[in-house]
């Protein structure tokens, strides 16, 4: 059995829960039959390898991206995306043979949210993801960008005079301006450039990164909206070890494309999946993670809410989980 990616995910776009279900089962079968990682930490847990219901899943904990290949089938990868890391830290590596599985989430979970891509002019204020290779988010800011059919150049790294003068020209032109960066760096840009942004779109993609005195997301979306005269900001939430984001317009609610959904386990007994409101450990079911494994635990703490939105509340310190040992095999 294999698996066409673009099908797939055309498949679950149109999908009732009922057929969300039946592909998540479909996928969790075929993976667990052809990926030795996800296999083997199901044999440690003593989970059963075959599951006739969506309520039998397992997550793979978000840490063996670092110390394993998670891969599900035979392939050369044709790219491999790293997540940040420090010299006391293991990146995380996302290993992918088929790009357009990444371009057609990407592309389709915007235009979902947010329409045609030629609807804006992309502004990009990532400059630590520029600094290092493999960023799996700079690659879809640049399909993004291609998609828009401008002629900028979108990355500012550093250079805020430059940014302000030229979201100042985009908005003479009447050009829509979709300004997206990390939250470091949209704080440092508004400290020193009160721009005006009414009728635009600012989105931080999360992370201070150690720059900054770490800040909740109240407080830094009340800091930009006040700086750049907007009513909301936007929000991106992705990761070096998925193919899909999920993205919030408002206050932090995140909605997730229909390929990907979101469960919440108890933290102090992470096989157990907590009812709505609750808050627990995210977990991520990401169809579009074909080749690697679309079942995640992740390290995040948030809730699912009765409208099916989620909030990220914080981290998980798995030092202070039950069983954790069983989250690192060697």
């Amino acid at each position: 059995m294999c698996f066409n990616a673009s099908d797939f995910i055309l498949q679950s776009i149109q999908s009732k829960v009922i057929q969300f279900d039946e592909l998540a089962i479909k996928l969790y079968n075929y993976q667990v039959k052809n990926n030795p990682t996800f296999a083997k930490y199901l044999e440690l847990i003593n989970a059963p390898k075959v599951i006739t219901s969506i309520h039998e899943i397992n997550f793979l904990p978000i840490s063996f991206f670092k110390s394993h290949q998670v891969i599900t089938g035979n392939f050369i990868p044709t790219k491999i995306f790293t997540s940040s890391s420090t010299t006391s830290t293991i990146p995380s590596k996302h290993y992918v043979s088929n790009i357009e599985i990444y371009e057609k989430s990407y592309l389709t979970a915007f235009g979902i949210n947010y329409g045609s891509p030629t609807n804006y002019t992309f502004l990009y204020l990532l400059p630590n993801y520029l600094e290092r290779k493999g960023s799996s988010l700079i690659e879809m800011a640049e399909g993004l960008h291609r998609k828009s059919k401008k002629n900028h150049n979108p990355y500012y790294l550093y250079d805020f005079e430059k940014l302000a003068n030229d979201i100042d020209l985009f908005k003479k032109k009447n050009q829509k301006i979709f300004l997206l960066g990390v939250t470091y760096a949209l704080l440092d840009f508004a400290e020193k450039h009160s721009s005006n942004m009414h009728g635009h779109i600012v989105m931080e993609t999360g992370g201070m990164k150690g720059r900054k005195e770490e800040l909740t997301r109240v407080q830094i979306h009340s800091e930009l909206k006040k700086q750049f005269n907007l009513q909301h900001i936007h929000a991106e939430y992705g990761m070096t070890e998925l193919l899909s984001q999920a993205y919030s317009k408002n206050e932090g609610l995140y909605n997730t494309p229909p390929w990907m959904k979101i469960y919440i386990t108890d933290p102090n007994d992470p096989f157990t999946i907590l009812p709505i409101g609750k808050t627990g450990i995210v977990n991520i079911i990401d169809l579009a993670n074909i080749e690697s494994c679309a079942f995640i635990q992740t390290q995040d703490l948030g809730k699912i809410n009765p409208d099916n939105t989620f909030e990220i509340i914080g981290r998980v310190d798995f030092s202070e989980i039950r069983g954790c040992n069983l989250l690192y095999v060697g």
